[in-house]
């Protein structure tokens, strides 16, 4: 589905469809036992979450994090942030 296929969506104004988009979200996340979470997901918090048990030290500042994502590069951590 598109915007343009919705011709009244298509008219609102800007801050009609943030307003919107908000109520949307606002909806879905009201039912969000019916998305479910990927399996790839699960198991991926939980080879992080193991990690930080087993070195619960080696850990970014917020300023390394921001850094390392401005940059690109993935973290010394091994948590996987980009």
């Amino acid at each position: 589905m598109k915007v343009n296929e919705i011709q009244e969506i298509a008219k609102l104004s800007i801050p009609e469809k943030i307003l919107l988009v908000e109520d949307l979200w606002d909806n879905i996340i009201s039912n969000e036992s019916a998305i479910g979470i990927p399996q790839s997901h699960i198991n991926e918090l939980k080879k992080r979450f193991k990690k930080y048990q087993t070195d619960p030290d080696n850990l970014l500042t917020i300023e390394e994090l921001q850094t390392k994502v401005e940059k690109g590069t993935k973290s010394s951590s091994g948590l996987g942030v980009y």
